[in-house]
């Protein structure tokens, strides 16, 4: 029971079995015999960070009166801690942890705990807390909750989940890091080894990158500070993530796949940069190829190809979204996934919702899709299901995003092209749009991308292999007399 139990029990025995309450000497007449027996309570206290019950049980009190005095006051105990759950479980724990026999801390001792700047007890730990905190954090989009519990649960339960939380440092959040990037730099030395054994050691393994560490450090500070100034009792008196310096996470900067890097890349196996971008040339041979091997999904590739919208807002655009008339399209939403759950929201900025122009061989694309689609309704019948949903499958069900992905990089690999992301060819657009001699501000609005400097910095390096590779394409189109052409 929530407001504890009062029960009188007997250590007698009848054929060996402890009779505890139902001792018959315990009654006499209608009441209770004060020279049998002694009297307890059960308290339900809060669980602990797993989850698990653990019910405070003390006997042994001489009158009910004791039972009932001891009950009440470890039910003020957790009082003190209002409806604040990391801090009744900090009282639970102090509480569970008296042994038989030994008296409950007083009011002052337990006050004095939960409202000193910085808990003295070491019970509560960083796991425990962590726990907590994530379990009842509000007012997060599904993709940040699944980012905060897959930092706590891969990184900082593991590493310090049993540090208690007053003692916890910069340097032991230091650690952490470094053990990253000992493990980084063995994942890298497997993959450079000549023995496939090693290779294959780490398989699938990847390592976590600049970007991805700053993120990590970024959900303890963001829990730490939480548990600094949200609380109405501080847990902790500064927060020592604030003190930790990673290096920078500057994103990797696009690259062509020109001939030099394609070349490397088939005798390596290894791609020049995490992000790399097809030349017009490849993603003209790619159209062609899905328009081919996947007429379903070439619009939405051609769509993607030419004007880089994103993965989830291709999935996501209505019918209402498409004006072929006036030849645009508008972003509002988008339809993601966490895990491989669908989540559907609106998109991450002011500057994502958008209308994008389209050219007049997009608009004939999209036309013929629209008359493919018909046909697909038109043998569905009565099945085909009532939905305004752009980009559907031939049974006018939406598409997953996943799939998208799946099926786009099948074709890459059977088209023979080198390998580029499903996200990377919103940089081929951009290349797209700098090879016809688009701004930076016109790239910007186009990729909904929120400040100018994001834009111009990712691509900056790109537009210089543009103007090497025009450079060069220009002086093989001038004949020279006495030399061999290139």
């Amino acid at each position: 029971m929530a407001d504890g139990s009062i029960t009188k029990r007997c250590s007698c025995r009848d054929n060996g079995k402890r009779l505890g309450a139902q001792c018959p000497k315990l009654r006499r007449g209608n009441g209770w015999n004060p020279h049998h027996g002694t009297w307890g309570y059960q308290l339900e206290l809060p669980t602990d960070a797993t989850g698990k019950r653990r019910p405070l049980r003390r006997t042994g009190f001489d009158t009910r009166e004791d039972a009932v005095t001891e009950r009440d006051h470890a039910r003020n105990l957790l009082g003190l801690a209002g409806r604040d759950k990391i801090l009744r479980r900090h009282v639970a724990d102090l509480l569970h942890a008296c042994k038989p026999g030994d008296p409950l801390p007083d009011r002052d001792h337990v006050a004095h705990r939960i409202h000193a700047p910085t808990p003295t007890d070491a019970a509560l730990t960083l796991g425990d807390y962590l726990t907590t905190w994530i379990t009842h954090r509000t007012g997060l989009s599904p993709a940040t909750m699944a980012s905060y519990r897959d930092h706590i649960t891969r990184y900082w339960i593991p590493q310090l989940g049993q540090m208690p939380l007053h003692e916890l440092t910069a340097g032991h959040i230091q650690a952490v890091f470094a053990a990253i990037e000992t493990r980084n730099a063995e994942i890298t030395a497997a993959r450079d080894h000549p023995d496939r054994i090693f290779r294959d050691k780490i398989k699938g393994a990847r390592t976590v990158g600049p970007a991805s560490q700053k993120r990590i450090l970024a959900t303890l500070r963001k829990a730490l500070n939480d548990a600094r100034r949200k609380y109405r009792h501080k847990l902790v008196d500064h927060n020592p993530a604030e003190s930790v310096d990673l290096p920078s996470g500057t994103p990797p900067r696009p690259k062509l796949w020109t001939d030099m890097a394609i070349n490397r890349w088939r005798r390596t196996g290894r791609r020049p940069s995490p992000v790399m971008v097809w030349t017009p040339p490849q993603a003209g041979h790619f159209l062609d190829y899905a328009e081919t091997h996947d007429p379903e999904l070439y619009a939405l590739f051609d769509l993607a190809i030419h004007r880089g919208p994103r993965r989830g807002e291709l999935a996501r655009l209505h019918d209402y979204d498409i004006d072929l008339d006036a030849a645009g399209i508008t972003i509002t939403s988008q339809r993601t996934t966490v895990g491989y759950k669908v989540i559907e929201k609106d998109v991450k900025s002011a500057a994502g919702d958008r209308i994008i122009p389209l050219a007049t061989e997009t608009v004939a694309v999209l036309r013929a899709y629209l008359a493919r689609r018909a046909r697909w309704r038109l043998a569905a019948g009565p099945a085909w299901p009532r939905t305004d949903v752009f980009f559907v499958r031939p049974d006018g069900q939406p598409w997953h995003p996943d799939t998208i992905s799946t099926r786009f990089e099948r074709l890459v690999t059977r088209s023979g092209l080198p390998p580029v992301r499903f996200h990377d060819l919103r940089h081929t657009a951009a290349t797209l749009m700098l090879a016809a001699g688009a701004s930076i501000k016109e790239i910007q609005d186009t990729l909904g991308h929120a400040n100018y400097k994001l834009t111009a910095d990712t691509y900056t390096s790109v537009l210089q292999e543009l103007k090497r590779s025009t450079a060069e394409a220009t002086t093989r189109l001038v004949p020279r007399q006495g030399r061999k052409a290139a």
